[in-house]
């Protein structure tokens, strides 16, 4: 099965659990804690409201596991935003121009670097992990390193800086969750 058909699953098995004026908004795939965890987004004229089903569509109450899943979703939208400056096809078709205008030294491995952070990126809906944010991390590390940076790394700078956001991120979802969390 495929990660659009499995969202599209878990999407139909959420709607069972909207209230009256509610509409499912969305759903975030993540795998932590060594299970998948797929955390819903409901919408309403009041607010929005959140709930944590499992790979089978049960609703999860372990305070835990559903942060952890919002903490790693939010981290990995945050490193594909981030990779590449943020700009990746832009930065990928200037790398092209130069190479065709000034062919500098090194302009082979940035792009190669460029290309392979390319192929890393994964299409919506995707399932965070540790193992994709760390490929994210790699593949944009590599790529800094091409284009020479010798500094802090912008990626990690990036990544720092939006923990105050994700912290909220896990906040919001514990203070609007459907069910008690334990």
């Amino acid at each position: 099965m495929t990660v659009v058909e499995d969202v599209g699953r878990i999407a139909s098995a959420a709607g069972a659990f909207a209230e009256p004026g509610e509409e499912l908004a969305g759903v975030l795939a993540a795998e932590t804690l060594g299970r998948r965890v797929y955390l819903c987004v409901f919408e309403s004229a009041e607010g929005h409201a959140w709930l944590a089903l499992d790979a089978d569509g049960q609703p999860l109450t372990d305070l835990r596991l559903v942060r952890e899943a919002a903490s790693l979703a939010a981290l990995c939208e945050v490193a594909e935003e981030s990779a590449g400056g943020g700009h990746l096809p832009e930065l990928r078709a200037r790398l092209a121009e130069l190479r065709e205008t000034d062919n500098p030294e090194g302009i082979e491995e940035a792009k190669a670097a460029a290309a392979a952070l390319a192929e890393t990126l994964r299409p919506e809906p995707r399932v965070a992990s540790g193992a994709y944010l760390d490929a994210l991390g790699t593949a944009s590390h590599r790529l800094e390193q091409a284009l020479g940076e010798s500094g802090a790394s912008p990626f990690a700078a990036a990544m720092q800086s939006a923990l105050g956001a994700v912290e909220a991120l896990g906040d919001d979802v514990e203070r609007n969750y459907k069910l008690p969390l334990v």
